[in-house]
Order: structure tokens, then C-alpha cells, then sequence
């Protein structure tokens, strides 16, 4: 795994900064390294943002940011009434690929980007953390799985609920679909890289989450900011085990995936929420650099956290 240094590694997000992350390293030296990601970009990323500002910004990507980032442009837009802000959730993959193209501004992504991506240009810009939920559907009485037990369950070794501890029912395995930076990051943990054996794949969170509450003895993954804001609970994503609706999070390896966890680095599983442009920031348009300036705000922070999500919380 290569590890994440130097100008976009820096945010290592507050009480993270000891913790490694799932899919790659983030060193502990959050102050060192935010002051090498300023002296790298020119890019203030907290200063005040004085001028007026109009036109339209376009975003790209990652669905499991879909909460979060609408947040964050509706704030936007109200600061900066002349500006709009067009989202459009397509994928991780293909919101970088839009960057690249130019057809985007700015590429959402719950994944770190390749070798080849980096090469034609493309940057990583860490603005938070988001766990990733194991859900299942609401009148399953399993609550909790091993890391073994889930990676079981998604190379096709188990496939009864009975088998731990459940019913006696089929195990209908869901996933997201290839290009997304959630399906990425959670087959990286199982060490199932292209390897999963899934009866369904989804194009969303959203879309998961539906058939798992359709469909008794479904499993299947989702951003945590997307699982809370399912159970409407927004910020305030419960904290406690157990279901709401018909659709139950379940607990890994003794853990209950609350932001608070995931903050800690206790829970296992979690992805990064990257803005990726094409170059640093600091060679981007004034719109783009006002953007980011308002991301890494104490507004922006506030907005993703809204969210469900963790934010940058300073070196």
C-alpha cells in the first residue's frame, strides 16, 4: 500500500492522527505535514474569503459523498448567492476521470487515487473521513460480525444466516458496483480485491440500502453518512446498536461503526472523502480556490460533519 505524504496527507483530521487507515497509512505528524501541504500549494486552506464571486462550479463523483457535498454547496450557494454549484453523482472513478477530461472542476472520490491517475495530473485533497456501515435487513437478529465471519460471507464461504448464529436463510450478498471508492476500500479491508462473490451490484448508497430493506436476508455495505442519514438521524447518527426502519447496522468485531469510533480509528473499516482536482488547488480558478477555502472553513467543517461525516478538524 503506498502511504499517503506530504501536501495531501496533511489532514489527518484531528484525533486521527495516531490512527492508520484501512485502505493506507496517514502519518501521525498532522502539524509537520499541513504545514508541508501549504509550503507545497501557496493555498491558505482556512483564510477568510473577501471578494464576491460568481459563475458555476461543477462537481463530480463519489455517491457515497452525495450527503456531505450537497450540504456543503447548499452553504456555499447561500454565501455566494451569484455562484451555482452543480453536483452530479456518478462514481469515484468517473468523477477523477471527468476532472482529468476537463468536464469537471472538482472529482468527488471515497478512494485514493492510482499510480497512472496521479501521473496525467490528477491531486488528492483530503477533507474528512466516513465509516463504511455492514447493514442487513431490519429483522435480522445477528448484530455483530467478525472481520473472518464478513470476509466468509463475501467470498461465497458462508451462505446461511444460520451459520452464525441467524436464522435459516440464504445470505443475499450485495455490493456497489466496480468504480466505486466504497467497494474499493471495503474489498481492500477483506483482502477480496475483485474477488467478492456478490448476487447484486448497486450504482448507489441509496440503491443498497433500498433492496436491503426489501429483501429478508440481505447484507450489503454503505458510507455511514449515508446509513445515518437513512435513518434520519443526520448529525445526530445513532450512537447505539440496533436498527431503525428496516435496516439494521451491524457491529464489527465487537464495534458499533458511531462517528466517534471511526473518529478514535477504533472502528476498522472507513474510506477518505477526497475533492480531487487536475493540479493543486493554488492552480486553479479563484472560484475553485474560494471553494476549498470554504471546505477547509469551520463553516465547511461544520457542513460535512452536518453531514454525517468527519471533517478536518486542524493540525
Amino acid at each position: 500500500m503506498r502511504k499517503v505524504t506530504g501536501r495531501n496527507a496533511a489532514m489527518c483530521l484531528g484525533a486521527l492522527v495516531a490512527a492508520v487507515l484501512v485502505v493506507r497509512g496517514i502519518a501521525a505528524d498532522s502539524g509537520e505535514h499541513w504545514e508541508q501541504a501549504e509550503e507545497g500549494t501557496g493555498f491558505e486552506r482556512d483564510g477568510e474569503i473577501k471578494e464576491d464571486f460568481s459563475g458555476t462550479l461543477l462537481l463530480a463523483g463519489s455517491s457515497s459523498m452525495e450527503e456531505p457535498v450537497n450540504t456543503m454547496a447548499e452553504s456555499f450557494m447561500e454565501k455566494y448567492p451569484d455562484v451555482t454549484v452543480l453536483v452530479q453523482f456518478t462514481g469515484s472513478s468517473a468523477g477523477i476521470e471527468a476532472v482529468l477530461a476537463g468536464s469537471a472542476d472538482i472529482g468527488n472520490a471515497s478512494r485514493y487515487l492510482t499510480e497512472d491517475e496521479m501521473a496525467q495530473g490528477a491531486v488528492e485533497n483530503l477533507i474528512g473521513l466516513d465509516g463504511i456501515a455492514i447493514c442487513v435487513d431490519g429483522d435480522n437478529p445477528v448484530s455483530n460480525l467478525t472481520g473472518k465471519q464478513l470476509q466468509d460471507i463475501y467470498a461465497g464461504k458462508i451462505r446461511n444466516w444460520s451459520e452464525l448464529g441467524g436464522e435459516d436463510i440464504p445470505v443475499v450478498v450485495l455490493g456497489r458496483e466496480a468504480g466505486s471508492g466504497t467497494r474499493k476500500a471495503f474489498e481492500e479491508y477483506l483482502g477480496l480485491e475483485d474477488a467478492c462473490t456478490y448476487g447484486n451490484e448497486l450504482d448507489s448508497a441509496g440503491a443498497v440500502l433500498a433492496r436491503i430493506s426489501a429483501t429478508p436476508g440481505a447484507i450489503g455495505y454503505v458510507s455511514l453518512a449515508a446509513a445515518g442519514n437513512r435513518h434520519g438521524n443526520g448529525a445526530n447518527f445513532p450512537e447505539e446498536k440496533g436498527s431503525s426502519g428496516s435496516v439494521r447496522i451491524l457491529s464489527l468485531d465487537g464495534i458499533y461503526p458511531s462517528r466517534e469510533q471511526v473518529r478514535k480509528g477504533s472502528y476498522p473499516l472507513y474510506q477518505p472523502f477526497l475533492m480531487v482536482t487536475k493540479g493543486e488547488i493554488s492552480a486553479g480558478n479563484r472560484l475553485v480556490q474560494a471553494w476549498f477555502t470554504y471546505v477547509y472553513s469551520e463553516a465547511g467543517r461544520e457542513a460535512l460533519e452536518h453531514a454525517g461525516s468527519i471533517g478536518y478538524r486542524g493540525a
